[in-house]
């Protein structure tokens, strides 16, 4: 039962910081370059790609702080979890759509699965230097 606290714990903490960044980057970047196509949604979801992967790459090289189920569950359930936000893709989206604006919506589709996948793929390759480095 002490295990399953201490993962609660992790993931609790972990989304904390992840929901405050996704409010402040999604803010940042939507204030920046405005609100009719939801580029903050964008920006988050596609670092968050390229950050899982630099982290799937640690874990897959046994660095302990990450490959142990507490680093896990703090960076990849909690923080990024809260951080990326496939909920908000799905509803802008769907917003886009509905007010007719589909050229918009399906170039939200395309942008982040053509963004995001090579994000992680970068960001595997990059953890994958690191650790070779390191």
């Amino acid at each position: 039962m002490q295990d399953v606290v201490h993962g609660f714990a992790w993931v609790a903490l972990g989304s904390a910081f992840g929901g405050m960044a996704r409010y402040w980057v999604s803010g940042m970047v939507g204030r920046r370059f405005g609100e009719t196509f939801p580029w903050g949604t964008m920006v988050v979801n596609v670092s968050g790609a390229f950050v899982i992967g630099i982290v799937a790459a640690l874990a897959s090289s046994n660095l302990s702080w990450v490959s142990e189920l507490p680093g896990w569950r703090l960076i990849v359930v909690g923080f990024l979890g809260c951080y990326t936000t496939v909920s908000s893709f799905s509803l802008q989206t769907l917003a886009l759509a509905r007010d007719g604006d589909l050229r918009r919506a399906a170039g939200n589709v395309a942008l982040s699965l053509c963004l995001c996948l090579p994000a992680a793929a970068l960001g595997l390759a990059a953890g994958a230097t690191l650790v070779r480095v390191g």
